[in-house]
């Protein structure tokens, strides 16, 4: 599935991770996480189209930001959600957030969950704004520095009154997504 976002700051394209975008993908993981994931990694990730969703935001042939999704006992999970550095504060990662939702509503799930570093403050509030809220602590969950994780939720995602929560993000960043291909 391809799923086209406009607006009138950057077009941009979102997109099933592909291994040709591995390259660019590994770039941006660099830049963003202190232990990046290897490339082999991600590739054994795209194995499992079933279980796994990865998407990359495209504008125009460069690749800009990416995240991933695993369906984990019928709830779905945010492995990871990334965005050009240079390229923060534009909306990037609200649209890949709602192609991971879109996802995750079509694959029935009704909750979806992730960890969050403690100190990423932009990033929970993103998710916030998606109707996630803190269940608990993950203590020293990160390897490189045993940041404690944030577990959050965002539960009933198939109900009315999340898609109503969600409405002004899809007006703003994406309220004329269409899937042009699978």
């Amino acid at each position: 599935m391809t799923v086209v976002t406009d607006t009138s700051a950057m077009s941009i394209t979102i997109e099933p991770m592909r291994r040709g975008h591995l390259r660019q993908v590994h770039r941006i993981e660099a830049q963003v996480h202190p232990r990046p994931w290897s490339v082999g990694l991600f590739l054994g990730e795209l194995a499992d189209r079933k279980a796994k969703y990865y998407v990359v935001a495209r504008h125009d042939s460069r690749v800009v930001g990416y995240a991933g999704l695993l369906l984990i006992d019928g709830e779905a999970h945010v492995s990871n959600i990334a965005v050009d550095p240079s390229l923060s504060r534009q909306g990037l990662a609200s649209r890949l957030m709602l192609a991971l939702v879109g996802r995750a509503t079509t694959w029935g799930c009704d909750a979806m969950t992730l960890e969050v570093r403690v100190s990423n403050l932009a990033a929970q509030h993103l998710y916030f704004n998606f109707g996630f809220s803190p269940v608990g602590v993950r203590k020293a969950y990160y390897v490189d520095n045993r940041e404690d994780a944030v577990i959050l939720y965002a539960r009933e995602i198939r109900t009315p009154e999340y898609q109503a929560k969600i409405e002004p993000i899809k007006a703003q960043y994406g309220a004329l997504m269409t899937v042009v291909g699978s």
